[in-house]
């Protein structure tokens, strides 16, 4: 047998401290300073990633094919905001639209005018400051802001309570309409699209942030639809990529009051198909 002595077999010293160190400093300061380069980067472009306002340019904002109101009314503070009223005029509800974050009211306006018609309702549509022909920037206590104005200047145009009030949200508009529910009230709250919080829809598109500790805009729909009692009619595409459905299903689950689920094959911008007007319709007229 061999006589193996230390110089044969050349076993590697373990790493020194000082080596560790120098490692340390050569490669894990520089990944850990890139991290946080990232994450202050995307903090600082949080506002353009949550309200993408689409320029003026799109939609037609001076449409023929249905009559609607011109309507420019103040929010709390003061910032001056700009919406549709499309009226019928045998109106049995009135609705409160509140759009996604990629819309605005002349995108929506032959959505509105149809919804008016099919529904038999007269139906509000507002930008949110920073769209449009609203003034400012958006922000989520901003929004939640502008959909209350918009929802008193409708109850008092429509001579009702603010509370029955229909309020519709897609989208980004999910989160402003239940918070709007919530706070003052609602004879029905749609949600389209709907998220639990702005902190889940992120997490599912960067895994790698922590974006539940930096997001401002939080829209946190599933704890704040605990206070709205009433009914709630939400529809969610089950090939979502953008709001995964499962999302959906978990703010579903937490609404506390009467509540009806509709699930249409098709992706976050896709139609919804005729048979949830219908069921809509029928249910909402069963509504005192």
């Amino acid at each position: 047998m061999a006589n193996l002595s230390a110089t044969d077999t050349d076993i590697p010293a373990a790493p020194s401290r000082r080596r560790l160190a120098y490692y340390s400093r050569r490669v894990l300061l520089p990944l850990a300073a890139l991290y946080l380069i990232i994450i202050l980067g995307m903090m600082f472009i949080e506002t353009w990633l949550v309200y993408p306002i689409p320029p003026m340019s799109w939609g037609d904002w001076h449409p023929t094919n249905f009559k609607f109101e011109d309507v420019h009314f103040a929010s709390a503070d003061g910032t001056k905001l700009h919406g549709w009223l499309v009226a019928h005029p045998n109106p049995v509800s009135a609705i409160l639209y509140c759009h996604g974050n990629g819309e605005n009211v002349a995108l929506d306006g032959q959505f509105i005018a149809d919804l008016s018609k099919s529904l038999q309702a007269s139906v509000f549509v507002f930008d949110y400051r920073g769209y449009g022909n609203s003034e400012g920037s958006p922000n989520e206590a901003g929004c939640i802001a502008d959909g209350t104005a918009a929802q008193e200047w409708l109850a008092n145009e429509m001579q009702i309570d603010k509370s029955r009030i229909i309020i519709w949200g897609r989208s980004l508009g999910s989160g402003v309409a239940t918070a709007l529910a919530a706070q003052n009230g609602a004879r029905a709250l749609i949600l389209e699209s709907a998220f639990p919080s702005m902190p889940d829809v992120a997490a599912q598109h960067y895994p790698w942030l922590p974006v539940r500790w930096i997001m401002k805009n939080r829209y946190d729909s599933i704890s704040r639809i605990k206070s709205y009692q009433g009914f709630v009619f939400q529809c969610h595409g089950t090939n979502d990529t953008l709001i995964p459905i499962e999302l959906a299903k978990k703010l579903h689950e937490a609404i506390p009051g009467t509540k009806q689920w509709h699930e249409y094959t098709g992706g976050h911008n896709d139609a919804f198909p005729p048979s949830y007007y219908r069921q809509l319709a029928d249910r909402l007229a069963a509504i005192p």
